[in-house]
């Protein structure tokens, strides 16, 4: 079975865990992030599953996140329109 792989493939972090998954044996499905971002359905279901702060699937470090002053607006901001910003655009 093959494990579902987002990366932005130039991403030192992306390639650091690519080459770990590889080098554990570990079958991945790699899609780019950006040019194929996650779906809305594909992202409520991991941050159910998942039971992590929704906070933690933003590239909190990425321009469009400064851009965006989510750092401080994040906690006013409804879940699922935070999802549906995650979702249109794979840099976030």
């Amino acid at each position: 079975m093959k494990i579902l792989f987002f990366q932005y493939p130039s991403c030192s972090t992306c390639k650091k865990a690519a080459k770990w998954l590889k080098d554990h044996d570990i079958d991945i499905e790699s899609k780019h992030i950006v040019e194929t971002p996650p779906t809305v359905g594909e992202l409520t279901e991991w941050i159910t599953r998942s039971n992590l702060p929704l906070q933690k699937f933003f590239n909190a470090s990425g321009q469009k996140y400064r851009e965006l002053n989510l750092k401080n607006r994040i906690s006013t901001i409804p879940e699922k329109e935070l999802i549906e910003l995650l979702a249109s655009d794979g840099k976030l």
